[in-house]
C-alpha cells in the first residue's frame, strides 16, 4: 500500500484507458489488503475466489451498507491501535454516527485528496484559501480542507464556524481568492459583504461543500445563482463522504465531479445492485483505494447521482459525477408521486424573503405527510411570499406550510449536525 502522496504524482490527465489500467492494479491489491487485514472483510469473502479482481470482476463481490458499518463497526478496522493517527464519526445525518479510523497515511492520503481537488477547482499555489467550516468536533472534511490547502502549497485561513462580521474582516484584511464553505452560508455572506459596501472581488472560487449546487441538467440551482450572483464564475460543486475519504470536486468546466485518478472507483448501482448505464441515476456506490485504516469495498453511500458520459472539456481521463439527486432514505412518496426533498428546496431557495426553512416528514410506507416549515424576513409571511403556490408550481403536490419564527428555525436546522440539516424524517419505521 502507497505510503506517501505527492501532488505531482496525480495522474488525472493520463488517458481513460491508462487510469483504468491503474485503477485495476491499486483494486486488486486493496482487495488483497482487505482480505489479509480486515476481520469483516475476511469473513465476507471467504466465500468467494482468492483472485486478481478488476473493475469488471468487482461487482461478483457483494457491496457494503451503512447498517454494516454501524452493525460490525469494529471488524472493519484494519489495523492495530498504535498505527490510529485519528478518529473521527460520520455526521450522523440519516443514521447513527459510526466511527472512522485513518492512520498517518490515511490522512496524508486525504490532503492529498483535497489538493487534487483544489487544481481542479483553478486554485494556484500561493493562494489564500479562507475557510468557513470547523475543524473540531471530530469532524474530518474540516481537517482535510486544512491539509490540502498546505499539501498544495496555499495559505490556510481557519476563520471556521464563525460570524459574517468576522468573515467580512478576514477577507477586507487578508483578500483571499478562495472560499470553502456550505453554498446557503457563503450566500448570506455575500449579502452581508454587498450590504455593508464591502470589496469581495478578490474571490475568484468558492468551493461549495454540503449542499449541492447544481441540478440534475448541471444548470445552477437557486442557491448556486445567488452565489454566482455575487461572485460570477465562482462556483465549484463538491461531493464526498466521511466513509469514502475520497472527494469529488468541479473543475474548471464545471461539468461534474471528478475524482483523484488513483483514489477511488466508482460504480452507480440499482434498487438491485446492478451497474446502471451513465447517464442514468442510481445509488453512488465507491470503492476507495489505497485506504490503510478501514478499507471499504463497494460502499453503498445512499446518495443517487449518475456518470456523465463522454469526456470533459477539461482533458482529465477520470470520470465526470453529476450533482447529488437525492439520498435513499429521504424519497418521498406523495399520493402517487415520487421525488426528494431538493424538489422543494430549491424553490424555497429562490423564493426572495424566506430567511430560513425546513421540512418534516411523517407517515406510513404507503404515503408521505410533508410539513414545510418556513421563517420570513421583513414581517412577510409564508401566504404573503405564495410559498404554498410556489412549491405546488414546481412539484405539483398541495403540501402544508407552517411560519417560524428564524431563531427556531436555525436552532432546528444548525443544532442537530455539523451541516444545515433540513429535513427531519418522523415516519413510521416499524410499518
Amino acid at each position: 500500500m502507497k505510503k506517501q502522496f505527492d501532488i505531482a504524482d496525480d495522474c488525472s490527465f493520463a488517458p481513460a484507458e491508462e487510469i483504468g489500467s491503474l485503477q485495476n492494479r491499486l483494486l486488486a491489491e486493496h482487495i488483497r489488503y482487505c482480505r489479509a487485514a480486515s476481520p469483516f472483510y475476511r469473513e465476507k469473502f471467504a466465500s468467494f475466489p482468492d483472485r486478481e479482481y478488476d473493475f469488471d470482476l468487482l461487482q461478483e463481490l457483494p457491496t457494503t451498507s451503512k447498517q454494516d458499518l454501524a452493525e460490525h463497526n469494529d471488524s472493519f478496522f484494519a489495523v492495530p491501535p498504535t498505527e490510529i493517527a485519528d478518529i473521527c464519526f460520520t455526521s450522523g445525518t440519516t443514521g447513527k454516527p459510526c466511527r472512522i479510523i485513518y492512520t498517518a497515511s490515511d490522512l496524508d492520503r486525504l490532503a492529498y485528496n483535497d489538493a487534487c481537488g483544489y487544481r481542479a477547482a483553478g486554485m494556484c499555489p500561493g493562494d489564500k484559501v479562507l475557510l468557513t467550516c470547523t475543524i473540531d468536533r471530530c469532524f474530518i472534511a474540516g481537517l482535510a480542507y486544512y491539509q490540502g490547502v498546505i499539501k498544495f502549497g496555499a495559505a490556510a485561513i481557519r476563520n471556521g464556524l464563525n460570524t459574517l462580521d468576522s468573515h467580512a474582516e478576514v477577507i477586507g484584511l487578508l483578500r483571499p481568492q478562495n472560499i470553502v464553505g456550505v453554498p446557503s452560508f457563503l450566500a448570506k455572506l455575500g449579502q452581508y459583504l454587498t450590504d455593508h459596501g464591502i470589496d469581495k472581488s478578490c474571490i475568484k472560487r468558492l468551493v461549495c461543500i454540503g449542499e449541492p449546487a447544481r441540478t440534475r441538467k448541471l444548470e445552477l440551482t437557486p442557491l448556486g445563482r445567488k452565489l454566482e450572483g455575487f461572485w460570477p464564475g465562482a462556483v465549484h460543486s463538491t461531493y464526498a463522504s466521511s466513509e469514502i475519504v475520497t472527494s469529488f470536486t468541479e473543475c474548471s468546466a464545471r461539468c461534474g465531479g471528478h475524482p483523484p485518478a488513483d483514489l477511488a472507483v466508482v460504480e452507480i448501482l440499482d434498487e438491485a445492485g446492478n451497474r446502471v448505464p451513465d447517464g442514468e441515476p442510481g445509488e453512488v456506490t465507491v470503492t476507495p483505494l489505497q485506504v490503510t485504516g478501514m478499507p471499504l469495498v463497494r460502499f453503498r453511500t445512499g446518495d443517487i447521482s449518475f456518470i456523465i458520459p463522454g469526456a470533459c472539456p477539461c482533458g482529465r481521463g477520470t470520470l465526470r459525477l453529476g450533482p447529488i439527486l437525492g439520498r435513499k432514505a429521504q424519497m418521498l412518496k406523495v399520493r402517487g408521486t415520487t421525488l426528494f426533498p431538493g424538489a422543494f428546496f430549491n424553490v424555497l431557495d429562490g423564493l426572495p424573503g424566506v430567511q430560513e426553512y425546513y421540512m418534516e416528514v411523517r407517515g406510513s410506507a404507503l404515503s408521505d405527510e410533508i410539513t414545510v416549515c418556513v421563517a420570513c424576513s421583513g414581517g412577510a409571511s409564508p401566504e404573503s411570499l405564495g410559498v404554498a403556490e410556489a412549491l405546488y408550481s414546481r412539484t405539483r403536490i398541495h403540501v402544508p406550510v407552517v411560519a417560524v419564527d428564524a431563531e427556531s428555525a436555525r436552532k432546528r436546522v444548525f443544532g442537530t449536525s455539523r451541516k444545515p440539516v433540513r429535513f427531519f424524517d418522523l415516519r413510521d419505521k416499524s410499518l
